[in-house]
This record gives C-alpha cells, sequence and structure tokens, in this order.
C-alpha cells in the first residue's frame, strides 16, 4: 500500500552520508517531514547500527535479522543505495544523484571526505544551490577538530555529565544518546533555514554541525548561571538549581515528581499536605528563601511524602493545579492513553519482519495543514538501489 506523501518538504531530496545517530536523526525528521532521502550504505555492511543489537527483528525463518532495534529508531522514511564511495565509480555515482538533490548530509571525520572528491570545496562550483550539512564530533576547526565524535565524548567535553547523577555520586551519562539527538535536531533546523536562503537566492552553503557545540548549547540556565555567577553548577540529582521544591520524592510506594514553579503552587502543595506552617515561614515563603534554605525544607518534605501513596498524592495535586506525575517505565508510557492519542508508537509495513511490521517511535510534529506520514519502513541495505539508480537514467546499477 502506498502512503500519500503529505509533508511539508514533499519535493526536496536529500542526499544522506551518515550513519549512527546525530546525522540519521535529523535525515529521519526530514524524511517525516515529507523530504526523499537517500541514504547512501556500504555495501553489504550498511549503517554501523545495523549491528547493535540485540534486540534484531526477527525474520520471515523466525531468527534474528541485521535490523537492529537501534538502526530502526532513525532510519525511517529513507531509500537506502549501496554504493561504495571509495571507488571512483561509487564517488561519480554520488555525484550523478547530487545532480537531483537538495541537501546533503555527512557525518564523516573532517577531511574525510575531500578524498574521494566529495568535500563541499570539490562541489560547490558544481552544485551551488546544495546545502551541504557536515555533522562532527568537535567541528570543522579548532584544537580538537581531529578528534572522533561519540556521543559519551561529547557529554564528557560539553559540561552535561558534571551536573547528572547524585550529588555523592559520579558524573552520569543520559541515559540515551542526547548529545547525538539533539545535534540532529540542530542540524535539520539549520538545514530547513539554508533551504529557504537557497530558495530565495539560488545560493546554497556549507553548515558545520558540532555534538560538542551542541551540547554546549543546550545546557541552558546552567550553563548561563555559571556565566552570570562564575560559580560552578554542581550535581544535585533530580532537584533544579533555580527552583525549590522541584525534584522527585520517595513517597509511600515508589517515588513521585513534584514541580511547584511559583509560591502560590507551593501554598497549595502544603495546604493539601497538611503543612500550611510551612508555607506561613519566611524561610519558605518565596522561591528565593526556599533556594537558601533547600536542605531544611526538602527535610520537611521528605518526612511527610514517605507517609502518602503515589496515586493520591498526584490525584491531590492535580485537583489543587500543583503539577506532579508519576516516572513511567517503557511499558507504561507506550500504554499510557496520551501516548495512544498522541500516537507516540506507529506500526509500519516492514518485509523482513515475520510479523510483517515493526512498532516504532511516532513523530511527535503535529502539523495541521501538512501532516508527518510514515511513507517507508527503515530499509534493508540496498533494499532500493536499482530503483534510485534507474532514476539517473540507463546508468547500471552500482554493486
Amino acid at each position: 500500500m502506498t502512503v500519500e506523501n503529505t509533508g511539508p518538504l514533499a519535493g526536496v531530496r536529500v542526499l544522506d552520508l551518515t550513519r549512527i545517530l546525530a546525522g540519521p536523526t535529523a535525515t529521519q525528521l526530514l524524511g517525516d517531514f515529507g523530504a526523499d532521502v537517500l541514504k547512501i550504505e556500504r555495501p553489504g555492511l550498511g549503517d554501523d547500527t545495523r549491528a547493535w543489537g540485540p534486540p534484531y527483528v526477527t525474520g520471515q525463518d523466525g531468527t534474528s535479522t541485521q535490523e537492529s532495534a537501534y538502526y530502526l529508531c532513525a532510519n525511517r522514511n529513507k531509500r537506502s543505495v549501496a554504493v561504495d564511495i571509495a571507488t571512483k565509480d561509487g564517488a561519480d555515482t554520488v555525484r550523478a544523484l547530487l545532480a537531483q538533490c537538495d541537501v546533503l548530509v555527512e557525518n564523516f571525520k573532517v577531511g574525510g571526505l575531500a578524498k574521494y572528491g566529495l568535500s563541499y570545496d570539490d562541489l560547490k562550483e558544481e552544485f551551488p544551490r546544495l546545502v551541504y550539512c557536515s555533522i562532527t564530533g568537535f567541528g570543522q576547526t579548532g584544537p580538537n577538530a581531529h578528534r572522533p565524535g561519540y556521543d559519551l565524548l561529547a557529554q564528557g567535553y560539553g559540561g552535561i555529565m558534571s551536573l547528572t547523577g547524585t550529588p555523592e555520586g559520579a558524573p552520569m551519562k543520559v541515559g540515551v544518546g542526547i548529545a547525538d539527538v539533539m545535534t540532529g535536531m540542530y542540524a535539520a533546523t539549520s538545514i530547513l533555514a539554508a533551504l529557504r536562503h537557497a530558495e530565495a537566492t539560488g545560493v546554497g552553503q556549507h553548515i558545520d554541525i558540532s555534538l560538542v557545540d551542541c551540547q554546549i548549547a543546550w545546557m541552558i540556565n546552567e550553563g548561563t548561571n555559571y556565566l552570570l555567577s562564575g560559580e560552578v553548577p554542581k550535581r544535585r540529582g533530580n532537584q533544579h538549581p533555580n527552583i525549590v521544591p522541584y525534584q522527585v520524592f520517595e513517597v509511600r510506594d515508589g517515588h513521585a515528581i513534584v514541580a511547584v514553579g511559583n509560591d502560590a503552587q507551593f501554598e497549595r502543595f502544603c495546604g493539601l499536605l497538611g503543612l500550611d506552617h510551612l508555607s506561613a515561614d519566611p524561610r519558605f515563603a518565596t522561591n528565593t528563601a526556599r533556594l537558601a534554605n533547600r536542605d531544611v525544607l526538602i527535610g520537611h518534605l521528605e518526612a511527610k511524602l514517605r507517609t502518602v501513596e503515589r496515586d493520591w498524592l498526584i490525584a491531590r495535586m492535580e485537583a489543587e493545579s500543583v503539577p506532579g506525575g508519576a516516572i513511567n517505565k517503557m511499558d507504561e508510557v507506550f500504554a499510557s492513553p496520551q501516548a495512544q492519542t498522541r500516537e507516540m508508537k506507529v506500526t509500519m509495513p516492514h518485509g523482513a519482519a515475520q510479523s510483517g511490521s515493526v512498532d516504532l517511535i511516532g513523530n511527535p510534529v503535529k502539523f495541521s495543514a501538512t501532516p508527518v506520514s510514515y511513507r517507508r519502513a527503515p530499509p534493508t541495505c540496498g533494499q532500493d538501489t536499482d530503483e534510485v539508480l534507474a532514476e539517473l537514467g540507463d546508468r547500471p546499477p552500482e554493486t
């Protein structure tokens, strides 16, 4: 069954020379928005993440395929073309495809594509409208430009690990490759901006995106806290550096989130717990005062909250318009009515799967006029080579 392309980027073609997560996240987002994404993969091997399992898709014969969950997470709405760009014929094929493309996205090491004649400088004269996005660990310039780009290294270098974890524990990475994912988001938005410029002027450009730059950028308030005060932020576990109480608390039957955002909410929160004396206490009456007396206040709240049950607390907080909630595990996330209503799990046909389909995480963007479409499941390596190369004319398929 053919799914109509309803996305706002229908008609845009993207040549995807990326692998792992940051680049594929960017190109999947463009594909979800309607772009025709041509994923160039090494013949017989493909994207490194195909081997990053288990779990893998269960094949028609009941055994594991080479389609890992990790690969599936960032490669929807793409066509896979098996081309060895290290050969002259392969590099020539890429150039031929570029004649039909608006965007090229790559995440090779700095200078890595120049030896194949596929760097931006090699291509900009021939393809003046081309938007060329390079994703690296540290960027195209600077003393660390030569270093490889890995999410864990970026989280360490850019500061987020110094703020993640309990105060007495070791620095901790975020549970998913968040530096990669956010770099993919920055890449996608910058590509859209550059496309608008190219359409208006006929002039493309080179976009230089790095994992470390992006990670530093989304230090947001904690980074600015340091720049303003000169004080190096510390790990606070689940506590917030600027708001109290805004953290996870232990309750009688588990844990719950309390996210008090202003003084009025704090007063109502104390009232529902029978702790009105705390909101009346000058040490806690304002957020500034609560920050100064954080440890004393949290001690009072922890003692009380350990005596109440999670569902009771969440229900009372909702009734009193005090932000808070549960901490869901993955099964609870996707089973929740909210996630189901918002279609955050989608099922797509997949020819290699024994069940005939795969479940994927849905796109969070809800366009009113040009909705996201799920047209192609993450492709097997090279499955679209003949189709794509046939679109070039009489060129023989790459082998």
